[in-house]
């Protein structure tokens, strides 16, 4: 893939990069691990300054460095605002608690002085994905680099120019040379990034067989990896649900990013006793959104990310009715110049359609029927993804069920998977492994020392 912007509103080629030569990609690694080496003796008071002024810039440019986003994946202008704002939130929460996450922790053994020591790895490769440019990068390099490891980026190939400001946006706010560099690189250079002995780890958010890939590398190299991958929630309304408060909550998670997130609502499983009545409330509202620039401020919708994932949306839709599905609004992409598909509503999903098992990257709810709560836990849980879900029930029995019995890697109820500084983040099954954010984030990489004092 040619490493360009491209503007999915428009078609437009906008600006294209040439891929990072042999030599320069040593050099960058080089001084990615000599950049360590000293980054690594900061103080965490150092480090979260400097944490703190790169929310400074963020939040002080987010306009513009929203614009970058909006222009090469499509998001609207809005949300692109919203995503560099949360960066920079970010960016503070883990300058305020990095330390004492990282603090040494003692352990109660008589005779002697136990603890352990959080130390960081080194190099730590990030391959990351389009579709929250921004905040996927910000949410490993905030705790990565305050646990004094440095970060080498290999954004996603449509996405140059937000790999370079953020890049630029680190350097600004102070960091040494090498912390923090962007490689321009096509995907095939990633396999010897990670056979490279100086970087010491990868995470990866991204698809399944891109998941595959990357943690089979690190395997083979006996290196640390997390792995955030698809996912397909299922969003579980039960009779006793607020259903005003449940088809907003199911709308907004759809349709957020343009429906291109991992922890969207795609698999509606609705109670029979309330089916009918929240499916027909969800089409209505779907239908009633409005597509275009993502640059208006009355736009809800922008394009999906190229014209290839229309095609490949448009086919599951088209397979999936082909099977016996029910479409009920959408289902079409729009005339013109443009990546841009319309919100979209199937029922009666059959089994073995593309609907049943595959992720849907795109604003389209797949609605199931529940005969009962059981049913609604086994449909849940028939799917080869694990990474969010939820459910919006007001019985406590229902919600313990729910919490127990779904198999994903976070459960929410009455409230849409989301993903923040504060808590843990990240699936189970084949939505990958590891944990983002929260303290689990501040320790993945990291090398958890044990020292034993006599």
């Amino acid at each position: 893939m040619a490493i360009a912007t491209v503007n999915p509103a428009t078609g437009e080629r906008v600006r294209e990069f040439d891929p990072l030569t042999p030599d320069r990609i040593e050099e960058k690694v080089r001084l990615a691990a000599e950049a360590f080496a000293g980054y690594r003796k900061t103080s965490f008071a150092e480090r979260a300054g400097l944490l703190r002024r790169a929310a400074d810039i963020l939040e002080d440019e987010a306009g513009e460095l929203g614009r970058l986003a909006t222009l090469e994946m499509g998001k609207t202008h809005a949300s692109a605002i919203a995503e560099v704002k949360k960066s920079a939130a970010g960016c503070r929460w883990y300058a305020d608690r990095g330390a004492d996450m990282l603090a040494d922790e003692p352990w109660p053994v008589r005779g002697a002085r136990v603890f352990t020591r959080y130390e960081p790895l080194g190099p730590v490769l990030a391959v990351m994905p389009w579709n929250f440019p921004y905040w996927q990068v910000f949410r490993f390099a905030a705790p990565a680099l305050m646990a004094g490891n440095t970060g080498l980026l290999k954004h996603a190939s449509n996405v140059p120019q937000v790999a370079l400001a953020i890049e630029d946006v680190l350097r600004r706010a102070g960091f040494p040379e090498g912390v923090f560099q962007t490689l321009l690189v096509p995907s095939s250079a990633i396999e010897d990034l990670i056979g490279d002995e100086r970087i010491r780890a990868v995470t990866l958010t991204g698809s399944e067989p891109a998941g595959r890939e990357v943690g089979a590398a690190a395997g083979r190299n006996v290196k640390t990896s997390v792995l955030e991958l698809g996912g397909s929630d299922a969003f579980i309304v039960m009779p006793s649900a607020d259903l005003g408060k449940a088809v907003d909550a199911g709308v907004s998670s759809r349709t957020l990013n343009n429906g291109q997130s991992c922890i969207n609502a795609k698999r509606f499983i609705v109670h029979a006793d309330v089916a009918e009545e929240f499916t027909r409330r969800l089409t209505e509202r779907m239908a009633a959104l409005t597509v275009g620039d993502p640059m208006q401020d009355d736009t809800d919708l922008g394009p999906l990310s190229s014209p290839d994932a229309v095609e490949t949306l448009h086919k599951q839709v088209s397979d999936t009715v082909e099977a016996g599905a029910r479409l009920l609004t959408g289902g079409k992409p729009l005339d013109g110049p443009g990546s841009y598909y319309p919100p979209t509503v199937l029922t009666d999903i059959p089994d073995g359609s593309p609907g049943q098992h595959e992720e849907f990257f795109g604003p389209v709810a797949l609605v199931w029927r529940a005969a009962d709560l059981d049913d609604a836990i086994r449909l849940a849980n028939d799917s080869p993804f694990g990474l969010g879900g939820s459910a919006w029930t007001t019985d406590p029995a229902e919600q313990e069920r729910f919490v127990t019995e779904v198999e994903t890697g976070m459960m929410y109820i009455n409230e849409f998977t989301q993903s923040t500084p504060e808590v843990p983040f990240g699936g189970t099954k084949n939505s990958g492994y590891g944990r983002e954010l929260a303290t689990f984030g501040q320790r993945s990489f990291v090398n958890a020392k044990t020292v034993w004092i006599s």
